[in-house]
C-alpha cells in the first residue's frame, strides 16, 4: 500500500505531473521540512492538498499514546492497515531528543526474553512506514520546543531481516528529513550478511549488536540466531564493519538475574573484544519484565557490579537508563497487551 510518506522524490513528481514544477519543492518541503500532512501545507491549491491527502494516506493509525518520566518518554502503539500493531517511543533527554522505531510487526528472532520476540512475527514494514513513525515523533518534539536528533532502529523487528526498507529509510531521513547518518543507529541480534551489506552501504551510520552473551552455548539459548550465525562469525563481521566505516560499534547486553550478569561473563565479554580488537561501548540494559518470560532483570546493585567489572578490565561501558516502565515502553509489551481500538490521529 503506497501510504503519505512511501514515495522518493521523483516518484513524487510523477504523483504531481500537470502541476507547476515549483509544487514538488513546496509538497516535499511540507512533508519533510514543515512536518505537516497535506492538509496542512498552506501554499498549496486545497484541490492539490485534497488529492494528495486521498491518494497518500497516512499509514499509522493511533490505538494509545501514553506518557512516562514527566513528559520526557512518550510511547505510541499504532494499527497499521492490516491490523498489525507496532510501536515508537520517543525519549526527551536535556542534551537530545532521540526515537526509536520498529522495522517489522513482530519479530521472528524468537528471543525468549523480548516481548516481540515472544509474539511472533507478522511482516515487513515499508519504508513509509518506518519513516512516518519518525516524522510523527519530530512533529510531537517541535511541540515540546525541542528538535529530534536521534533515530536508533531498536523497537519492533529486526532490522537487518528488513534490510531494503531499513535503508531506504535511512536514506529519506538523512536527505529529507537531514539528519546526519552518525545519528542514525541501526540494531541487529547478529545477522552477518545484513551487516555485511550495511558495511558496503554509503552512509556510516552507527551498528548497535545485541550481544548478551559471550560465549556460544549461552548465546544459543538467549539469541537463537546464534546457532546460524555464531559468535565468531558475528565478531569478524563487526570488526570488518568498523574497518569499512570507522564508526561507533556498540553491544546491547541485557543484564538477566543469575543467567548473564557473573563476573565470569564480564570476564568473558572483556576477552572478546581483546581478541577481535573492537573498541566497542557496552550498552548494560536492566532487563525489562516480560510476561512470556519468567527471569527478572538483575538488581541494581549487581548491575553497577558487572558495569564496575567491565570498566576494570578495559571495557567501555554503560549503564542505559530504563525510561517508561510503567507505560510498557520496552519493545512489544504494549502491543501484546492491546486490543485495536483505531482513533485516527
Amino acid at each position: 500500500m503506497t501510504t503519505l510518506y512511501t514515495p522518493t522524490r521523483d516518484e513524487l513528481a510523477t504523483l504531481l505531473e500537470g502541476e507547476p514544477r515549483y509544487r514538488l519543492d513546496q509538497v516535499w518541503q511540507g512533508l519533510y521540512t514543515q512536518l505537516a500532512e497535506p492538509a496542512e501545507i498552506s501554499n498549496v491549491p486545497k484541490a492539490l492538498r485534497e488529492r494528495l491527502g486521498a491518494a497518500l494516506p497516512t499509514a499509522l493509525t493511533q490505538v494509545i499514546r501514553k506518557v512516562s518520566d514527566d513528559g520526557d518518554t512518550v510511547k505510541y502503539l499504532w494499527a497499521l492497515d492490516d491490523g498489525s500493531k507496532i510501536e515508537t517511543v520517543l525519549m526527551i533527554y536535556p542534551d537530545r531528543v532521540t526515537v526509536c522505531v520498529s522495522s517489522q510487526a513482530g519479530c521472528a528472532m524468537a528471543c525468549g526474553f523480548c516481548a516481540t520476540g515472544q509474539a511472533g512475527f507478522r511482516r515487513h514494514l515499508t519504508v513509509g512506514e518506518i519513516v512516518e513513525q519518525v516524522v510523527v515523533a519530530a512533529r510531537d518534539a517541535r511541540a515540546m520546543g525541542r528538535r529530534l536528533a536521534n533515530v536508533v532502529y531498536m523497537g519492533m523487528g529486526e532490522p537487518m531481516a528488513n534490510e531494503a526498507a531499513v535503508w531506504a529509510s535511512v536514506e529519506r531521513l538523512h536527505d529529507a528529513l537531514g539528519l546526519s547518518a552518525r545519528h542514525l543507529t541501526i540494531s541487529t541480534v547478529g545477522l552477518v550478511p545484513g551487516i555485511r551489506t550495511l558495511a558496503d552501504r554509503p552512509l556510516p551510520v552507527n551498528l548497535a549488536v545485541s550481544l548478551h552473551a559471550a560465549n556460544d552455548t549461552l548465546r544459543d539459548e538467549l539469541v537463537p540466531i546464534n546457532r546460524r550465525y555464531p559468535i565468531d562469525q558475528l565478531m569478524e563481521a563487526c570488526a570488518g564493519y568498523l574497518a569499512a566505516k570507522g564508526r561507533r560499534l556498540s553491544f546491547e547486553w541485557a543484564l538477566i538475574d543469575g543467567v548473564n550478569d557473573r563476573p565470569s561473563d564480564a570476564a568473558e565479554l572483556a576477552a572478546l573484544t581483546r581478541r577481535f580488537h573492537l573498541p566497542a561501548h557496552v550498552n548494560l540494559i536492566p532487563l525489562n519484565p516480560t510476561p512470556g518470560y519468567p527471569t527478572v532483570g538483575s538488581p541494581a546493585a549487581r548491575v553497577r557490579e558487572f558495569r564496575d567489572d567491565l570498566v576494570a578490565r578495559g571495557v567501555n561501558a554503560t549503564v542505559r537508563r530504563n525510561r517508561g516502565t510503567d507505560i510498557d515502553a520496552a519493545c512489544g509489551q504494549l502491543a501484546a497487551g492491546q486490543p485495536v481500538t483505531l482513533t485516527r490521529r
